[in-house]
């Protein structure tokens, strides 16, 4: 389940009029595997020859690359996976398996393509100057002032409270600029 609010009970009976033997459960997203106490356990418990069912996709992975991820991890238990919801998704046929494969090269292409035009605009950036990365916090004059006021004695602590600034900011806004060789 994506949230605490819905209820499973629907997936529940249709993996079990599906036949499933052991139905692991729980309220949590599929956006990644972190954090999800009952796949582990599923993991964990199969033996091979076992198949993995699903009521959907989104259930188990919410991107190709997870998914794929994770019907390898199956692969390499001897174990199948099965979508109800996709009929294409089902490694126990090799009709299942060639739509899984195609399916798999597809987002790897489109992975590729936009690592190509990701790459390809950070160079432009690059070109133009454009800073990367969070927005500093503390402007060039307030470095000055800063590092004035260490010289004089002020402690790091002391300056990050009067700038309502973190003391590992304080401490960066006194290191020496470095350019990088364009």
């Amino acid at each position: 389940m994506s949230s605490k609010g819905q209820d499973y009970t629907a997936q529940v009976e249709a993996l079990k009029a599906a036949g499933c033997e052991r139905i692991f459960s729980e309220k949590a997203s599929a956006k990644n595997t972190d954090g999800r106490p009952e796949f582990l356990k599923l993991q964990k418990a199969l033996l091979p020859g076992d198949t993995v069912v699903v009521t959907k996709l989104d259930r188990l992975a919410r991107s190709s690359r997870d998914l794929h991820n994770i019907v390898h991890e199956l692969d390499g238990l001897s174990c199948d996976f099965v979508s109800l919801g996709e009929s294409w998704c089902d490694t126990t046929t090799d009709a299942g398996r060639l739509m899984l494969t195609i399916m798999g090269g597809i987002a790897e292409f489109e992975r590729g393509l936009i690592r190509k035009r990701t790459d390809e605009g950070i160079e432009r950036a690059k070109k133009q100057r454009k800073k990367f990365g969070r927005p500093e916090r503390l402007d060039a004059g307030q470095k000055r002032v800063i590092a004035d006021r260490y010289g004089q004695g002020a402690t790091i602590p002391e300056l990050a409270e009067e700038y309502s600034v973190g003391v590992g900011t304080i401490w960066r806004s006194l290191q020496p600029e470095t350019c990088e060789a364009a």
